[in-house]
């Protein structure tokens, strides 16, 4: 099993970072799990439906014409500088900094600023090299400090899955419950790993 190897495997360093109760392990893992099937790679942005595009990026999207959305179609490169232009610390869409701070890692790091703050804090260059995070020791590094930083374990310590789920996928608490993306199958993998690790 991929999450229980993951988790021995790096059970000193979660241990050290205070990721080590059942009950953090498992909404630890469980988002993973969502954000990247626990795989430490980059984001796609291969959409081929105008439906999907819509829905994933609702904001970059609002307004335009479907001949619009479509021009951005099985095109990943022109579809990340679109979307992740002129937000989280990237530039303009010519400037191709979408396509280059597209979501990596096992929590899907995005934007320019979030790879200068995981270097500063890692001491790892993704900066220059986004690619790193398809490392896994990277990733993981990367994925157990967004979770500290943002404070997580906290609402872990309260099964709190709306939280946690807003931070990671919205950026910020909402009012709203469940209105992260992909929640209901966040749910259900927090559900699972809660028997992997055996929260009672």
């Amino acid at each position: 099993m991929k999450t229980f190897e993951l988790s021995k495997k790096y059970k000193s360093l979660l241990d050290k970072k205070g990721i080590n109760t059942p009950i953090r392990l498992a909404h630890f893992f469980a988002q993973l799990d969502h954000e990247s099937n626990l795989v430490p790679k980059r984001e796609s942005l291969y959409y081929t439906t105008i439906e999907n595009a819509r829905a994933t990026f609702k904001t970059p999207f609002k307004g335009k014409t479907d001949l619009f959305v479509n021009s951005y179609l099985k095109n990943s490169v022109k579809m990340a500088n679109y979307v992740y232009a002129n937000r989280m610390g990237n530039g303009n869409e010519a400037s191709g900094d979408g396509y280059k701070n597209r979501g990596g890692g096992y929590m899907q790091h995005t934007g320019a600023d979030e790879m200068k703050i995981l270097k500063a804090r890692t001491g790892i260059d993704f900066v220059s090299n986004p690619d790193l995070l398809k490392e896994e020791a990277n990733a993981m590094i990367a994925a157990i400090d967004f979770w500290n930083r943002r404070g997580l374990s906290s609402f872990a310590d309260k099964d709190d899955l709306d939280k946690i789920s807003d931070l990671i996928n919205i950026g910020r608490l909402t009012v709203t419950y469940g209105d992260a993306n992909g929640f209901k199958k966040r749910k259900e993998k927090l559900n699972y790993y809660k028997t992997v690790f055996e929260f009672k």
